[in-house]
């Protein structure tokens, strides 16, 4: 009869604690949403004074408008910056989260030069499996402790020892185009691409992957369909939770992808490490300075030696993440600039004249290798590509997710807002460019820039948050530019409307950059 009674009792306190437990977990969910919706309901009281695209509905805000192809969601956007522009900032909720579009210069000032607004939008996260926490993904103490630790790698001096992988990728490139000579319109974009993709596995990895000659390597593949899988997600929140996304085909192959990509980093960092294992054992065994066959620099290099002001060096995660993060963000965006240059140049053939007759004077006929000094004197192009990124910038929109109250053009914007800067907009304020829409790199000699809002141009953002590789980037693309035009006059008859923009991270056009080539100087 005990036995029977305290198993009675037993079951009794099982249900008991389990129904305390439900009712615990029950209260502290209602909790934590009474908190979220009070949370929502100040922001919605603080920043009901700054004006609305439309009327937003509760909870669900402006998501019912929002357009879900990207390309027509991009329009929408920049249709919205065109009809408000008389206004300081416009707001929109996409479901509880506020957001408010930055394309006035002095606005995107106050966000810009915020050394505490320094936060990357939570739509970031979703790079975090491929990227970790490298440059472009952390915040805080280590974005600021390993910004300074990589600064010194993109100085000039380092910079100029990636030219000869500039030259050699770029000529590979142009052998490839000399079979589009005076034949019809093909896609660039492709080409292009897989040419800075080759440029950028070299200098950040020193590893030769030839996707010039292979565009169907495993890396190449995965590359590409991981930064598809990103942007598809970051556009389908029922995608954001990673045990159900992982649930789906597109999220086990997301799995497998992040796999290939960081196997295939870690055996170069590894293989890396060996060669200077074998290089140090080599001198220090008195044969001289380098070993036969020694490898060119490359980033990797510098990151495997960089300490930081304690003298302690990036562990392996932290190299893998600075190289994945070089990868990702070194080929698409310099790629997307240099088709748009070509896009431009073969539609303003007057244009294209005066960037040729500048490479005649630096050049002469000579399809010599570029070096650093011809460079410098390549303004005239250096104005083409600063005009081609203020009309098609590369990276359309970013944002900032503000971590405390900030005060823009008069109103108070909510902690946890997403502050959008939108320099495709910006770019086309007609108080800075006047004919916004007209490709006149003269805009952008030092006479014509004097006197310029310093914020009204951020094709690369601005402030302690810049692009760290923008000199690289500049490089690439003139370099590349050079080589080209050195041998092809440019032909487009794409219209704009043509194009099928497309702004996800990166400025596209989905329906590719059509050119026709002909031989330099049998254009008349």
């Amino acid at each position: 009869m005990m036995w029977l009674w305290l198993g009675l009792i037993g079951q009794k306190l099982l249900l008991w604690g389990a129904a305390s437990a439900v009712s615990v977990a029950g209260a502290t969910l209602l909790l934590n949403i009474l908190q979220m919706v009070a949370s929502y309901a100040r922001k919605w009281q603080q920043m009901r004074p700054i004006p609305s695209v439309l009327r937003a509905y509760p909870l669900v805000g402006h998501a019912l408008f929002m357009k879900p192809n990207s390309t027509d969601f991009f329009q929408q956007l920049i249709e919205y910056t065109e009809e408000f522009r008389p206004l300081p900032i416009i707001k929109l909720w996409i479901g509880p989260v506020p957001l408010v579009a930055l394309y006035k210069a002095e606005n995107v000032e106050v966000i810009l030069t915020s050394s505490k607004q320094i936060d990357k939008s939570y739509m970031y996260k979703f790079l975090q499996p491929w990227l970790g926490l490298g440059l472009l993904t952390s915040t805080g103490n280590k974005w600021r402790s390993r910004r300074k630790m990589l600064t010194p790698t993109f100085h000039f001096t380092i910079l100029e020892d990636f030219l000869d992988v500039m030259n050699e990728q770029a000529n590979i490139l142009v052998d490839k185009l000399e079979n589009h000579v005076n034949q019809g319109a093909f896609n660039c974009f492709f080409h292009i691409t897989l040419c800075a993709l080759d440029i950028i596995c070299e200098t950040a990895m020193g590893k030769n992957i030839g996707a010039q000659s292979n565009d169907d390597s495993e890396y190449v593949r995965t590359v590409y369909r991981m930064s598809e899988m990103i942007f598809r997600r970051i556009k389908m929140p029922w995608f954001w939770f990673d045990l159900w996304y992982l649930m789906f085909k597109e999220g086990r192959e997301h799995r497998r992808g992040l796999k290939i990509l960081h196997t295939f980093t870690n055996n170069v960092i590894a293989e890396r490490i060996n060669d200077m294992k074998a290089e140090e054992d080599y001198r220090s065994a008195g044969r001289g300075s380098e070993p036969p066959k020694s490898k060119r620099k490359a980033f990797l290099d510098l990151l495997l030696s960089v300490t930081d002001e304690d003298g302690n060096r990036l562990s392996h995660e932290d190299i893998r993440e600075e190289v994945d993060t070089f990868m990702f963000e070194g080929h698409d965006t310099t790629a997307a600039a240099i088709n748009w240059s070509l896009y431009l140049l073969g539609s303003y053939p007057e244009v294209q004249r005066k960037v040729d007759k500048e490479l005649d004077d630096v050049f002469g006929q000579s399809l010599r290798p570029v070096t650093l000094e011809d460079l410098k004197k390549l303004k005239y192009l250096d104005c083409v590509i600063k005009e081609t990124l203020r009309i098609f910038p590369s990276v359309p929109l970013f944002a900032r997710s503000l971590n405390e109250d900030c005060e823009v053009a008069g109103y108070k914007i909510a902690k946890g807002t997403e502050a959008v800067i939108i320099p495709y907009a910006l770019h086309r304020d007609p108080k800075h460019f006047p004919d916004p829409e007209e490709f006149r790199p003269e805009r952008f000699f030092p006479e014509n820039s004097q006197g310029r809002h310093p914020y009204a141009y951020v094709p690369f953002s601005a402030g302690p948050r810049n692009c760290i590789g923008q000199k690289f980037a500049v490089m690439e693309e003139k370099t590349v530019l050079a080589c080209i035009l050195r041998r092809f006059w440019v032909e487009s008859n794409q219209k704009r409307e043509e194009l099928g923009l497309s702004g996800d991270l990166i400025l596209r056009p989905n329906n590719g950059i059509w050119i026709k080539l002909k031989r330099r100087h049998e254009e008349f």
